[in-house]
């Protein structure tokens, strides 16, 4: 079967405004702040998300290293390989400290010769959460002097409360998920594969101008998370379980819609509204001020006191309630047990408490929300029904 074609679905990307220079230069401030809050002298960005967060560089990893080096005190500076410069010193918009090495040269000596520029060559440097292991051991080696720490209290602490443009940018992205999502399952037929589906949900979001897709299960298949690898068509009857999303400005969506491909069966029926109570009650819980692991146990509770788990068993739900969303699909701070880090407004997470049967199927139901002053909304309406997998 041919990947569908999506004539009917135009770009929904006109109007998006990126984050504008002015908001990174106020994030590199916040960061400073923290910086001196918790006894850290600078914070060492490997390539990645945080560093896109706080310099607008979108950088690909790879065994070269591209960083940024934020001083509470004076210019940040970056290090990258010496054939990247022309093509980094395109991207920058905040400082123009650019030191770079060749390839049979240390990049790590640049790194401790901008803490020593800095006058920081015995200071406390954090390090961002992603930090791959061999530049950190790298960079400790040749800045012998200096100490080092986890940069959580700086960038979890920025990055975890989320501005009206970063909201904006993944309402966006909901929205272009949602109409791609319903265009696929409109096409839905017996036969397709999950490939197949999968492939169909990669075009809608192309036709709506932007990258993304989905995950695609159907059957008893629909019990593992995150699926299997089983390719076995669409039947009459089956469960159909959609995980996907888009990234606008590189901020994401994350939904997951579960319906029946035909009548459902009362079983069906029954789990499905339970997973929908299930969200439901996370959401309610989700007020400023509660911990994280509350959000959790509201939903659990649900779902344990219709007689599924206890904890994590199956069936039951086996994962956590939400993640934190927003330049990652998956960041901190998380809706888990244990997570006693309170809500506050700007924060933003997916919902989606799962019920998983093994031998049987499983439902989730998953929408994002974000944290207001009086408490969550939801960036897409969730389910009303089992027949009805969109508002």
């Amino acid at each position: 079967m041919a990947t569908q074609t999506f004539d009917d679905l135009e770009p929904m990307t006109d109007g998006i405004e990126p984050i504008a220079v002015e908001e990174r230069e106020d994030r590199i401030e916040r960061a400073r702040e923290l910086m001196a809050a918790n006894g850290l002298d600078a914070i060492y960005l490997d390539a990645g998300s945080s560093l896109l967060y706080f310099t607008g560089v979108k950088w690909a990893r790879s065994e070269r290293m591209t960083a940024a080096v934020i001083p509470a005190l004076g210019r940040i500076a970056y290090v990258c390989p010496a054939f990247e410069e022309p093509r980094l010193l395109s991207m920058l918009t905040l400082g123009d400290d650019v030191r770079v090495w060749q390839e049979h040269e240390s990049p790590y000596h640049l790194v401790a010769g901008i803490l020593n520029d800095r006058g920081i060559a015995s200071g406390t440097v954090g390090m961002e959460e992603t930090v791959r292991f061999f530049l950190f051991d790298g960079i400790r080696k040749e800045a012998s002097d200096a100490r080092f720490a986890g940069a959580d209290p700086v960038v979890i602490a920025c990055r975890a409360i989320k501005s009206a443009a970063e909201i904006a940018l993944m309402q966006r992205a909901m929205d272009i998920t949602c109409e791609a999502f319903k265009a696929c399952l409109a096409r839905l037929e017996a036969g397709i594969t999950p490939r197949e589906f999968r492939a169909n949900n990669v075009a809608a979001h192309e036709a709506l101008g932007v990258r993304g897709g989905t995950a695609a299960q159907f059957g008893e298949n629909t019990a593992y998370p995150h699926g299997r690898d089983d390719e076995t068509p669409l039947a009459e009857g089956d469960v159909v379980l959609m995980d996907g999303g888009c990234t606008v400005e590189g901020y994401h969506s994350d939904i997951s819609r579960t319906i029946v491909f035909g009548e459902p069966t009362e079983r069906q029926r029954d789990v499905w509204n339970l997973e929908h109570q299930a969200q439901a009650a996370a959401f309610a819980a989700a007020q400023v001020g509660a911990p994280c692991e509350a959000v959790d146990a509201a939903a659990r509770r649900v779902i344990t006191d219709a007689g599924f788990g206890p904890d994590y068993e199956v069936p039951g739900l086996p994962h956590r309630t939400g993640h934190g969303i927003g330049l990652d699909c998956h960041e901190c701070t998380h809706l888990v047990r244990g997570n006693q880090t309170p809500l506050a407004p700007g924060m933003c997470f997916s919902n989606e408490p799962t019920i998983a049967i093994y031998g049987e199927f499983g439902v989730r139901l998953e929408d994002c929300m974000v944290i207001t002053e009086s408490g969550p909304r939801f960036f897409t309406q969730p389910s009303p029904s089992i027949g009805q997998p969109f508002a």
